[in-house]
């Protein structure tokens, strides 16, 4: 008695035999005692099933907290960000450039740069399959440069000639430079979507490239000469000799309206995606057209300090009299975030991120660097499609397991129990259900009444769908195991004490088949996430915009993409993968676990 007395509580003695090694006989002697915990010992001995367990919980961690970090927002698509590679190289200015930088432009995924001598600094990439050698493809006998901007996919330079040079994607007309009449010099270009532009010293403007996409009219200025002038993707804007503003086409946009404030005293333009800006002679800034992203809540304390504004596609840049640097707008990947500084001497932006020079010559950049697992067709970021896609396909799996489990063993249980005409009765039905295939009914239920419900009722029917068909292989389960504990001792006491027979069921029998039922939910979850996918991959199931991992591959449902954007079908592939292999695993080992037959005694 002494010896029992002095024994160490069974919880503890167990995790130092797990994890420190205890004795043998002691071990031996708990697993008699706890059945649940033999279980547990069998479980956690097996290495390939706690691997499972601690993917499965990463993976479900991962699609649970990072959405909230990283957002996702479904509307948003863009182009210009179209099939770009992993990797974050946006930003990866040359370190030969610090100390002399004297101009900087980004484009897409890559930038430009000028020294104080005229030379191209060049890094990134191209997006899509186009070929990345066309990017450093440089013309030849192009010597020093005084003005350099980049494009979606091409780069626009100006030589200290005069002479106008073009590299990159050569599609549209971007290489067909137009003869700019005799006696005008060039002072400023800009290349833009499809589009490149001049600026001669006669105050015109110059076009060539995709003119059909982007109207700009020239004759829209008069007499007058334009100073300067900034592309969005629709049209030009130009600062006038008179200092006021003009948008150049005649189509109907949402930058057509000039605020009155501004003309008559701009000295700068810029131009968004669906906005403009300009800055005043009183050192204020001005932006009209669309307030999305919150591109006209501008900083009121740099009101009459503004010297310059740079625009990217949603957001928008200055250059405050004081040296500092201010960014607002759009700042999902970082670029409404200006480094603190108090010496930048111009900055630029573009797309989706800024660059500054400071009076040292040095570049700090800020914005998007790239993307971690690339970008889609749409120029989604796939990293926070991938989770916020995980987040759905995990729930509805989820879910439908648990509408399942709870018809299943509701049924099966009183099956079991009962028997007799109402065993026979549920298991008919049960079969019935059984026998109707989910994925023709879900397809046609999809074709039927897809366009007429909400996105969200969709999500709630497949999860409905799933859960009402799935539950027949469970019910057969619980009904067999409860036949078999319902001749036991316990059940026959419980009666004769009067104990209600749905307490003896659910109270008293369920518990102790209640290890196997969970084994067969946790293989139905990995059934219903990969039927979930299925359905997605198919058409039938969640849409776009809405991210799954079934509809992300859906995506990839091509031979090009296949071969050339690897990385838009693997990584939904390989999370899909790993989540559903690492269910399998946890169930598999679970029911050995709970399997005497798989306990060495």
């Amino acid at each position: 008695m002494s010896g029992l007395g002095k024994r160490k509580p069974s919880f503890l003695l167990t995790l130092r035999a797990m994890f420190l090694g205890g004795s043998k006989s002691a071990l031996e002697e708990e697993m008699v005692q706890s059945p649940s915990l033999t279980a547990l010992m069998n479980f956690c001995s097996k290495k390939l099933a706690v691997a499972g367990v601690a993917i499965f919980a990463l993976i479900v961690l991962a699609c649970v907290i990072l959405p909230a970090v990283y957002p996702l927002d479904i509307n948003f698509m863009d182009t210009t960000q179209s099939n770009i590679a992993p990797g974050f190289f946006f930003l990866d200015v040359p370190k030969e450039l610090q100390g002399k930088a004297a101009m900087i432009d980004t484009g897409a995924s890559f930038g430009a740069a000028l020294d104080q001598d005229g030379n191209v600094y060049q890094w990134g990439k191209l997006a899509g399959n186009l070929v990345q050698e066309k990017l450093y493809r440089r013309p030849e006998g192009m010597g020093a440069l005084k003005s350099i901007s980049c494009g979606q996919d091409h780069i626009l330079a100006l030589g200290q000639d005069g002479k106008i040079y073009t590299w990159g994607n050569d599609r549209m007309n971007l290489t067909k430079i137009p003869k700019i009449p005799k006696g005008v010099n060039i002072v400023e270009v800009k290349a833009g979507i499809q589009i490149s532009a001049a600026l001669g010293d006669d105050g015109k403007l110059y076009i060539w490239g995709n003119e059909n996409l982007i109207k700009i009219s020239p004759r829209l200025a008069g007499n007058k000469k334009i100073l300067s002038f900034d592309l969005n993707p629709y049209t030009a804007i130009a600062l006038l000799e008179d200092n006021t503003v003009k948008v150049m086409t005649n189509n109907e946009l949402s930058i057509s309206k000039v605020p009155e404030e501004l003309q008559g005293k701009a000295i700068q333009v810029a131009a968004s995606k669906e906005s403009a800006a300009g800055v005043s002679t009183d050192g204020k800034v001005y932006v009209w057209g669309s307030k999305e992203y919150g591109l006209q809540d501008i900083p009121e304390d740099i009101q009459g300090h503004v010297k310059s504004v740079s625009a990217g596609r949603y957001h928008y840049s200055v250059l405050l009299d004081d040296g500092s640097l201010r960014s607002w707008g759009m700042g999902n990947f970082g670029q409404d975030s200006a480094p603190e500084t108090t010496n930048a001497v111009s900055v630029s932006s573009d797309y989706f991120s800024s660059a500054a020079i400071l009076s040292n010559g040095n570049v700090v950049t800020w914005g998007m660097k790239g993307y971690l697992l690339g970008s889609d067709q749409y120029g989604r970021d796939m990293f926070r499609r991938l989770i916020s896609g995980g987040r759905i396909t995990l729930s509805v799996g989820a879910i439908s397991v648990v509408i399942a489990g709870i018809i299943g063993i509701l049924l099966g249980g009183i099956s079991g129990f009962y028997g007799g005409r109402t065993d026979m009765l549920l298991m008919r039905f049960a079969e019935i259900v059984n026998a109707i295939p989910f994925l023709p009914l879900a397809i046609i239920l999809s074709s039927i009444i897809g366009n007429r419900i909400s996105e969200d009722t969709r999500i709630v029917m497949i999860m409905l769908i799933l859960g009402l068909l799935s539950w027949p292989g469970l019910a057969r389960l619980t009904r067999a195991q409860i036949l078999a504990e319902r001749e036991n001792e316990f059940v026959t006491a419980a009666k004769a004490m009067g104990v209600k027979e749905t307490n003896i069921i659910f109270r008293h029998i369920l518990p102790n088949v209640l290890a196997v039922v969970l084994v067969n939910l946790t293989l139905n979850l990995a059934t219903c996430m990969l039927i979930e996918a299925t359905l997605s991959y198919l058409g039938f199931g969640v849409l776009e915009p809405r991210a799954t991992w079934g509809n992300m591959l859906y995506a990839c449902n091509d031979s090009t993409v296949i071969t050339k954007f690897w990385w838009r079908w693997v990584f939904p592939s390989a999370a899909l993968g790993l989540a559903t292999i690492s269910v399998n695993i946890v169930g598999d080992s679970l029911r050995d676990a709970i399997d005497p037959k798989s306990n060495d005694r």
